[in-house]
């Protein structure tokens, strides 16, 4: 259960981050990039999101360990894990991590107001493939977890059926 919580509160916060942050750092690129800097000065996304992605890196494979003798949840958790990975952790490190460079480190004073658009705009669109992907990943963990209780309540009642407590 522990799982399928941090893998929906993590979805949760990127899609928090996608109606309400995302709207002010991509509305007037570049100009908005240099002011979302200056916002996030104390905490900010990259604060949040690396230790959360690795928590639940961390719960998924814990989940997929303790349950491995569960084969009704075993598949949608490992499916879950593979989304989690491949989705969200490749994709960024492959996809986001470059153009976070660009936007928020080189900035202005490297790349032209075009590119930097045009980059911004690349971060928005990959932005709901992540967006999807985390929805993915905590709708498989919430549906192993779902596996997972219904096969061990079917088997509980079975059991207590077979020596008389029902």
């Amino acid at each position: 259960m522990a799982y399928a919580w941090i893998a929906i509160i993590g979805f949760g916060g990127i899609l928090a981050e996608t109606i309400v942050i995302y709207p002010n750092v991509f509305h007037d690129a570049p100009a908005s990039l240099a002011e979302s800097m200056e916002f996030f000065v104390v905490t900010g996304p990259a604060d949040f999101f690396p230790p959360m992605g690795a928590l639940t890196v961390l719960a998924s494979l814990a989940t997929l360990v303790l349950l491995w003798p569960a084969r009704r949840a075993r598949p949608w958790i490992g499916a879950s894990l593979g989304s989690l990975v491949a989705g969200e952790f490749l994709f960024s490190m492959l996809f986001f991590w470059p153009r976070n460079d660009i936007m928020f480190e080189e900035g202005a004073a490297k790349h032209s107001v075009e590119f930097l658009q045009q980059t911004a705009m690349e971060f928005e669109t990959g932005h709901w493939a992540r967006l999807a992907m985390s929805g993915v990943t905590a709708a498989l963990a919430f549906t192993g977890f779902l596996r997972f209780h219904r096969a061990s309540s079917s088997s509980s009642s079975s059991a207590a059926a077979a020596d008389g407590t029902i």
